[in-house]
Order: C-alpha cells, then sequence, then structure tokens
C-alpha cells in the first residue's frame, strides 16, 4: 500500500479532509494526525517539503491558504506524491472553477468523491482530470432533476 492517508489542512491547523487507506483507532488518529499538521506548518518554504515521521514519510505541499500532506510508505518516491498533489489540485481546481477552502467546506462530500476517483485502497489508480470528474458530474446532473 503507497499512500497511508491524504490530508487537506488550513494554515490554523484546521482539517477540512482526511482521508486515510489504513485502519487506525480514532485516538491515535488524532494525535498523530495532530503533530504532523504542526510539524508540517512549522517548515518554511525554504525547506524541504519531504518528512519522516515514524515509519511513515510526509510530502507536502502548500497552495494559496491549504496544506496537501500525504502520508506514504518510505519506498515511495517523493516528487511523483509532489505531482500527485499538484494533479490532485488542478482536479480540484477544475471542478470549483478555482477552488477555495470554502469550497472545499461547503462541498466535502464532492472533495470525498474526487479522492475517491483517484485513489482507490491506498494506490493511485486514476490521474486522467476528465475521468476523475466525469462521475461526480453526472452526480451534479442528477442532483438538478
Amino acid at each position: 500500500m503507497a499512500i497511508k492517508f491524504f490530508l487537506m489542512v488550513n494554515r490554523q491547523g484546521q482539517t477540512r479532509v482526511a482521508q486515510y487507506y489504513e485502519h487506525r483507532d480514532v485516538t491515535t488518529r488524532a494525535a498523530d494526525e495532530a503533530e504532523i499538521i504542526r510539524k508540517c506548518l512549522a517548515r518554511t518554504e525554504k525547506q524541504c517539503s519531504f518528512i519522516e515521521y515514524r515509519t511513515i514519510k510526509l510530502v507536502f505541499r502548500r497552495y494559496a491558504s491549504l496544506f496537501f500532506i500525504v502520508g506514504c510508505d518510505h519506498h515511495e518516491n517523493e516528487l511523483a506524491m509532489l505531482e500527485f498533489i499538484h494533479m490532485a489540485v488542478e482536479t480540484l481546481d477544475k471542478y470549483f472553477d478555482g477552488v477555495s477552502e470554502l469550497d472545499i467546506m461547503f462541498n466535502i462530500e464532492k472533495a470525498h468523491f474526487i479522492l475517491d476517483e483517484m485513489i482507490t485502497n491506498g494506490e493511485i489508480v486514476e490521474t486522467n482530470k476528465s475521468r476523475i470528474l466525469a462521475p461526480v458530474l453526472v452526480i451534479d446532473r442528477v442532483d438538478k432533476l
């Protein structure tokens, strides 16, 4: 399993989206998430975007007011994970016509649908933006009826 979790966090450290791909109990997950967020937010822009945290490699990137954090295995390529984060942001941007923290907050289920189309069981399964958004757009059309 390559990806352990995908987090979207604002600058204040509030989690906006948390998607986990391996089981952890809630208390452990909350404590780890808080520590991971603190470590990532404490880094400056001149510092590296990769952090070793226990048995997980953290890869993160800041876009506007949101931090996108991916936890993955140690053998995963960091640059590939950065590219994946960029692709996820571009896909969200395409769907929301300029994604913002408010878009994520008010359409959390759409953000989860989009992530589910990209990642299955911790593996990246789709990177084509139109294929990722097609099921979400179908749901939107059905909702309008």
